[in-house]
């Protein structure tokens, strides 16, 4: 008898042994270390949603404008963008420009980059009506702030987040608009845009460079401007107005002074060269490390900062975030070391 219990309390040892392995494994990607308290890498910021390419349409040269249908969508607000997890596993970022009073669908629009790096060419030559498709959001980092007056900068595709902005604004309030682009056929929206102007000479449409000195010359101090368009675009118009609130689809210029990246719980400590990135470090060694955009938008690559100050180059992450964590396909270390919680 004694024998039969010793051996019935080791098998039950072994079989929770065995349960708690598993557990172990599953909340912690880098198993055998230890697994972090509120796991954050690869997590997706938010909730995960199944919509219908209800429409796909071509509304400028080298644009599409894709409508996704779903039910009970989450509202938003102009200025918000959209994740979409394209058929490929990419995730890309995209402004909303059709109505937020409408909960059963959303509108995107996107440019074709011939030499972009393939999310653009994806939605234009895979995806097409009646397919489903995965998006994550709406967040909004480019909000409509309430303000005396408005002014307005939108370069090409850029349009798309200023659009329901213009629609959404009081009857009576002073705004203009600067809408320039390479010409009339390549600017989307463009007979949308001079129908909410016509009348009262509130919009601007350039074909080529545009005057920027000239529109911007005597904007009032209480007026709020607003930028989005290709990069060249904002940092001119920043320049010339500090306070302009910029909406980004690619991060900001990389590059900086190597350092060294230490993992605690792996015990490695990788060094970053000057032109690379704390991502592709470590993903030399943990090659199953999660990360999607590399642009600092979606946050799967997020991770935990123990020691360090990071120069954070992120397009998505708010200020309590940034106290002890980044985004490591962007973000450098402001100094010589930071220790990650990886």
């Amino acid at each position: 008898m004694p024998k039969l219990r010793t051996v019935a309390v080791v098998a039950g040892t072994a079989l929770l042994i065995r349960r708690a392995m598993r557990r172990r494994i599953r909340t912690s990607p880098l198993w055998p270390m230890p697994a972090l308290e509120e796991p954050i890498s690869g997590r997706p910021r938010s909730r995960a949603l199944r919509v219908l390419v209800a429409a796909r349409e071509e509304v400028a040269e080298g644009v599409v404008q894709l409508r996704l249908e779903g039910h009970d969508l989450p509202g938003w607000e102009p200025g918000a963008h959209l994740d979409l997890v394209l058929p490929s596993g990419l995730v890309r970022q995209y402004s909303l420009c059709g109505d937020p009073e409408d909960d059963s669908s959303y509108t995107v629009a996107t440019r074709l980059v011939p030499d972009g790096r393939g999310g653009s060419r994806e939605v234009h030559e895979q995806i097409r009506a009646g397919m489903e498709l995965e998006v994550r959001g709406p967040r909004n980092r480019f909000p409509l702030v309430e303000a005396e007056s408005y002014v307005f900068v939108a370069g090409g595709i850029g349009i798309t987040p200023v659009l329901p902005m213009l629609r959404a604004l009081p009857g009576g309030v002073e705004w203009r608009l600067l809408y320039c682009g390479r010409d009339r056929a390549s600017m989307p929206f463009l007979e949308d845009v001079e129908k909410l102007g016509r009348g009262q000479d509130r919009v601007t449409v350039v074909e080529g460079p545009a005057d920027l000195d000239g529109f911007l010359a005597d904007v009032p101090e209480g007026a709020a401007v607003y930028c989005c368009g290709p990069e060249g675009l904002m940092a001119a118009v920043e320049e010339r107005i500090p306070r302009v609130r910029l909406e980004r689809f690619a991060p900001r210029a990389s590059g900086g002074d190597a350092f060294e990246v230490e993992l605690r719980r792996s015990g490695r400590t990788l060094s970053v060269p000057a032109d690379s990135t704390v991502l592709a470090a470590v993903r030399a060694e943990f090659p199953n490390t999660l990360y999607s955009c590399e642009q600092g938008f979606c946050g799967t690559c997020q991770q935990r900062v123990l020691e360090g100050e990071v120069d954070h180059r992120d397009e998505l992450l708010i200020v309590a975030e940034r106290a002890d964590s980044m985004l490591i396909c962007v973000s450098r270390a402001r100094g010589d070391r930071l220790v990650l919680d990886m």
